[in-house]
C-alpha cells in the first residue's frame, strides 16, 4: 500500500461526518499494522473550484476527478451529500466503475449510493443504502433490489456501501478491505468508538 493515495470526492453539501472516521485513520496510519506507514488522503472534485460542505466548511479540491488514476490509488471514497442525483455528478460513477474494473476499492455512503444505483452499478452486487424504498423511488436506473442487504454497511468484493447512519461501520468495512490494521486492532478500534468505555485499540 506504500505510495498509494486515498481519494475523497468532495461536493457541495458533503455530509461532513460520514467519511471522518475513515479518512482520519488512513491519513494518520496511527493503528496500522506496519509502523510508520499511512495512506495520505487527497480531495478530488469535479473541478478545483471550492465546494461547501453541509457543515459550512469550504474545501478546495486538490485535483479534478477526471485526472485521478486507479494505479495511483488505494481507495476512492464517495461521501454522502444532497446533490448526488444531479447530472453534474455523472462523471463520478463512471470513475468508480473504472476503479472497480482495476481492482481498486470504492467506498460509497448515503447519497453516494444513490448515484451508483442510478448508474446501474448495484444491480449485480450486494449492497446497502439508507432505504430500499428510496432507491427504488429515486433511482430510475436501479434494478438491484434482489441484492439489497438491510445492514449498516456491506462489502461485495471491492465495493463498500453504507447507510448514512453508519459512518463507523463504513470505516470498519473499508479498513478491513484494505487490510491495513491487524484484525484484533480493527475490532478494538471499532469497540473504542462504538463503546468508548471498553478501552483503546492495540497495535497488534
Amino acid at each position: 500500500m506504500t505510495g498509494k493515495t486515498a481519494y475523497l470526492y468532495v461536493l457541495d453539501t458533503l455530509a461532513d461526518w460520514e467519511p471522518g472516521f475513515l479518512t482520519a485513520e488512513l491519513n494518520s496510519g496511527r493503528y496500522f499494522a506496519r509502523p510508520d506507514t499511512r495512506i495520505p488522503v487527497r480531495t478530488a472534485g469535479l473541478t478545483t473550484e471550492p465546494v461547501t460542505t453541509m457543515g459550512g466548511l469550504r474545501v478546495r479540491p486538490e485535483v479534478p476527478i477526471d485526472e485521478i488514476r486507479p494505479q495511483d490509488a488505494a481507495i476512492l471514497i464517495l461521501p454522502g451529500g444532497n446533490t448526488w442525483l444531479e447530472p453534474l455528478h455523472d462523471p463520478v460513477p463512471a470513475k468508480a466503475a473504472e476503479f472497480l474494473a482495476a481492482g481498486v476499492p470504492v467506498a460509497a455512503i448515503c447519497g453516494a449510493t444513490l448515484a451508483l444505483a442510478n448508474a446501474g452499478m448495484l444491480d449485480e452486487r450486494r449492497h446497502t443504502s439508507n432505504n430500499l424504498g428510496a432507491l427504488r423511488a429515486m433511482c430510475h436506473g436501479y434494478a438491484g433490489a434482489g441484492h439489497f442487504v438491510p445492514e449498516p454497511a456491506v462489502t461485495d468484493g471491492d465495493l463498500i456501501t453504507a447507510s448514512g447512519s453508519a459512518p463507523l461501520e463504513f470505516a470498519r468495512e473499508a479498513l478491513a478491505r484494505l487490510g491495513v490494521l491487524a484484525p484484533a486492532s480493527l475490532e478494538a478500534w471499532y469497540r473504542l468508538h462504538a463503546k468508548p468505555a471498553e478501552g483503546m485499540p492495540t497495535s497488534s
